[in-house]
């Protein structure tokens, strides 16, 4: 049976908490949706993006939320929304209920949909449970630009769960250049955007200026004024977003994406942390 597919790789991940095994089954979620998208001609026209993009196929040791995606290039006729039928089938034979919900109510360039389950969680077999035996809903937003900045490039991946499926993906200096306009320009913060900082640190990726330029010019505060987008543009700005963070807040906000092994990590988030983990990034380095 299906449910014993996602039962099987459920208990693969040796959950620790209530919270893992529910940002597990989110997970299982998102693979399931991008097998299904694989079995259409969506990433003939768009690529995976974003901190799922980074957990499922480049080993981030994070859970993330959403399913992020950007067009290869624009297309203004582009609608997400002919794909869902088929993802809803997708699912269903894998014994969810999916409900579907389309919140644009206008024509954006950024599209969004939320996908939403509460039935999966009364035919698995859970570890950790809530007292009234219920699980949390499950709910994933999907989202595309479809009038993307120029520059990106791409490349395949393999998804083995459920089934084999090529994935296209953003490259590892694409995604890097879309996490450094986030961490930039968000008019927010999000602790997720720094630990991720962390990730390509540890790995020391080259962020692709090109894409991260043209996403600096389109979109935030320097939007239009054509800024010389360099290494040591981008370290100095860097710079300045460290000294101004609260850290403490800004690891309150990753914790519950975290694993609980890793958690004490998040004590030592600091001014000076991050100033040696983005030294990669400086000038002449």
């Amino acid at each position: 049976m299906s449910i014993d597919i996602i039962q099987k790789k459920l208990d693969s991940y040796r959950c620790a908490s209530r919270q893992e095994e529910e940002q597990a089954i989110r997970e299982i979620t998102q693979e399931i949706a991008l097998t299904a998208l694989s079995r259409t001609d969506f990433f003939a026209h768009a690529a995976f993006q974003g901190g799922t993009c980074l957990r499922i196929f480049y080993a981030l040791n994070r859970f993330s939320e959403d399913l992020d995606f950007i067009l290869k290039a624009p297309e203004k006729d582009f609608q997400l929304e002919k794909y869902l039928p088929g993802m809803a089938r997708e699912f269903a034979a894998y014994g969810y209920r999916l409900e579907v919900v389309d919140r644009e109510r206008q024509k954006s360039t950024v599209q969004k949909v939320f996908l939403k389950d509460e039935s999966l969680g009364k035919v698995l077999h859970l570890q950790h449970i809530r007292q009234d035996r219920s699980m949390a809903k499950i709910r994933i937003k999907m989202e595309i630009d479809t009038n993307p900045p120029a520059g990106g490039n791409h490349e395949v991946k393999y998804l083995m769960f459920p089934f084999a499926a090529d994935i296209v993906c953003q490259d590892e200096p694409s995604l890097l250049a879309g996490k450094l306009h986030a961490l930039l320009c968000r008019e927010y913060v999000k602790g997720r955007d720094w630990y991720d900082l962390l990730f390509y640190s540890a790995r020391r990726t080259r962020p692709n200026l090109t894409f991260l330029s043209a996403a600096i010019e389109q979109n935030g505060p320097w939007a239009g004024q054509k800024v010389l987008v360099d290494q040591a543009w981008c370290y100095a700005r860097l710079c300045e977003r460290i000294r101004a963070m609260d850290w403490a807040a800004v690891s309150a906000d990753v914790r519950r994406f975290v694993q609980a092994h890793e958690q004490p990590s998040l004590n030592i988030w600091s001014v000076d942390l991050f100033l040696s983990c983005i030294k990669w990034l400086s000038p002449g380095a």
